[in-house]
């Protein structure tokens, strides 16, 4: 709460940037939360940590989290899919996906992102096992 972090935080990285202003906002206790990419600058087992204290800042309160990265928001009361400053989509998660419209097309085209990292990662720690 006190740490001086030094002229204007500019030693901070962005992932601690980012854990600052939400440490700010939840001090804040505001009614509405807008979390604009929050988590974006994170490694994955941070964020999945930030994530979770998120969810508890944020019930019962409005929260409007515009999010790339779909995992970040499959627990959303409601997504709104913008398409060229429209809202091409909404509903939940689940919906989406049955709708099989751009927000399941995005969701298929990240998991197989993800899917290849982790693939990568796990060969890359075989290999350094075996050295």
């Amino acid at each position: 709460y006190d740490t001086e972090v030094g002229e204007r935080g500019l030693k901070l990285s962005g992932g601690e940037k980012q854990r600052v202003a939400i440490a700010r906002t939840i001090l804040k206790e505001p009614r509405i939360i807008l979390l604009d990419e929050a988590t974006s600058s994170l490694d994955t087992q941070t964020e999945r940590n930030i994530q979770a204290s998120l969810a508890e800042v944020c019930t019962n309160r409005t929260t409007v989290v515009v999010a790339h990265r779909l995992s970040t928001i499959v627990g959303a009361d409601q997504i709104l899919v913008v398409d060229n400053g429209q809202i091409a989509e909404r509903g939940r998660h689940e919906e989406l996906l049955m709708q099989g419209g751009l927000y399941a097309a995005m969701w298929m085209k990240q998991q197989k992102t993800h899917d290849t990292q982790t693939e990568t990662q796990t060969e890359n720690q075989t290999q350094d096992t075996m050295r």
